[in-house]
């Protein structure tokens, strides 16, 4: 029943001149379940005493968080790293006493600069924060422990280290079977790693998956994070699951970085650069390209579509009164 049809069993109550509890349970149980129904009655077994409440045992969320604050500061990697195995063997343990794996990581590394001034201390520059993503969620202990000691290689800070906190998403183990012609990574741990320590060398920008920003200056892309969940083909599209073929274009083969050239304009007009040369006998252009006016990533090229005498088709870029050629059409 709910609280509307409870308030209206009251005002009939009320109405009857019943308005304490000894009164309520002075009525015929019976009579009142007639009259008021089952809802009455529970409120008759509630006033007499009677009435039977389970109690639901509610267990809240656990939270998978390792911190330690360390007594003095440190300035080098050794005691850090010992933490964080103690770390990774608790919540592993912890983990699998609930068969649970572990799905993310996150490392949280607070700095001395942290305790001098609260008040004008930052998030950014009190603390840093990493999140580690595993393709393959596992509760394995000296796996996890090279990530976090190939992150832990080139890490440096400007101050010493106070405290560290570890924490672990859940996840239930996930068991599948691969289709008959689909191939899986011997070892994604492995790839993981290997990942790892190329962002630790080169950086987070320069690791991932290419994806194209959208703009119209040539070449022009971003690095994101790779995504390991691969979205399966919805077979019931109207192409059933299948690209539609390939139309027959002319495809580009692009120099990087583009060649350097130079057109020498006479009585015919020449093409020179150190991977091509020819007289030019017909061309396409200019295509007139801009953007970023707005920002100091401002860019504005005219493009060309030329023919040179051999039946080469190359496209090439006037920027800044400096020629240069993209690429080669097949």
């Amino acid at each position: 029943m709910s609280s509307e049809s409870t308030e209206q069993i009251l005002k009939i109550l009320r109405k009857w001149g019943i308005h304490t509890l000894g009164r309520l349970a002075a009525l015929n149980r019976e009579e009142l379940r007639d009259r008021l129904g089952a809802e009455a009655v529970r409120l008759w077994e509630r006033a007499n005493g009677t009435a039977t409440r389970p109690l639901k045992f509610v267990q809240p969320p656990e939270t998978f968080l390792e911190s330690f604050e360390f007594d003095h500061e440190i300035e080098t990697a050794e005691p850090l790293l010992f933490i964080l195995r103690r770390f990774l063997e608790q919540l592993s343990l912890r983990l699998s006493n609930i068969y649970l794996v572990a799905r993310e990581l996150t490392l949280t590394i607070t700095f001395s600069n942290s305790r001098h001034d609260e008040s004008v201390a930052t998030a950014t520059n009190a603390s840093a924060a990493r999140t580690f993503k595993i393709p393959q969620p596992t509760n394995d202990v000296d796996l996890l422990f090279r990530m976090l000691h190939t992150h832990l290689e080139n890490f440096k800070s400007e101050h010493p280290i106070v405290a560290v906190a570890l924490s672990a998403q859940p996840i239930r183990p996930v068991s599948q079977q691969f289709g008959l012609f689909e191939t899986a990574l011997r070892n994604q741990h492995q790839l993981y790693e290997t990942l790892a320590r190329l962002t630790a060398l080169v950086g987070n920008d320069r690791v991932g998956t290419p994806v194209l920003e959208e703009t119209h200056r040539s070449d022009a892309f971003q690095m994101e994070a790779f995504d390991w969940q691969v979205a399966a083909i919805d077979l019931n599209r109207p192409d059933g699951g299948h690209r539609p073929p390939l139309q027959e274009k002319p495809a580009l083969r692009r120099f990087r970085p583009p060649t350097s050239a130079a057109i020498f304009i006479s009585q015919d007009r020449h093409l020179h650069s150190d991977k091509i040369r020819g007289q030019i006998i017909d061309q396409a252009g200019p295509f007139l390209l801009s953007g970023n006016w707005w920002d100091e990533k401002a860019w504005a090229r005219a493009e060309y579509d030329i023919q040179l005498e051999n039946g080469e088709i190359v496209r090439a870029h006037e920027s800044a009164n400096k020629w240069a050629i993209d690429g080669i059409y097949d």
